[in-house]
């Protein structure tokens, strides 16, 4: 089986002036993370000045964004691109789980419980983990979170899980 796509015609639900669909919709997420940046740093104060409010960073990079996202769109407009891939959902979700995870539960189990359930749990996000390397892996990155965050940073994280502590 070939990994070149097909040159067959694509159905598509998007209009025929826009013709690198990837790019548009791409540009299209940009743009509605760029609007949602924008609304979320709403209430936040901004510039006063030459003194720099809490808000004045994230919308920066905000219109930042919707520059960009807006260009992207153009470019989908304007020149041939690719078609609209298959979405891979696996991927965006086993990552997802890992940070929720991590959130939940680094007060109740400690960093090192969390950090190596984490990694494992991010690496069910591809079919082609091998598990022996991804153990060994997450070991030493545990290893390494473990003496970065407490002992080179100094944050006052709670190592091991509270049933452990006295």
């Amino acid at each position: 089986m070939s990994d070149t796509p097909s040159h067959a015609p694509v159905n598509s639900i998007l209009p025929k002036w826009i013709r690198g669909p990837q790019d548009f919709i791409g540009g299209l997420a940009l743009v509605a993370i760029a609007v949602f940046a924008l609304w979320a740093s709403s209430d936040l104060q901004g510039m006063r000045g030459f003194s720099f409010g809490a808000g004045t960073a994230p919308r920066m990079f905000a219109f930042l964004l919707l520059g960009l996202g807006i260009a992207v769109m153009l470019v989908g407009i304007v020149t041939e691109g690719a078609h609209l891939a298959k979405y891979h959902w696996r991927g965006p979700l086993f990552v997802s789980l890992a940070i929720l995870s991590f959130a939940f539960l680094i007060r109740p189990m400690g960093l090192i419980v969390t950090a190596f359930s984490s990694f494992l749990i991010s690496a069910l996000g591809t079919p082609e983990t091998k598990w022996t390397e991804t153990i060994i892996v997450a070991v030493c990155l545990t290893a390494f979170c473990s003496l970065l965050f407490p002992y080179a940073l100094g944050l006052p994280l709670q190592m091991l899980p509270k049933f452990m502590i006295r």
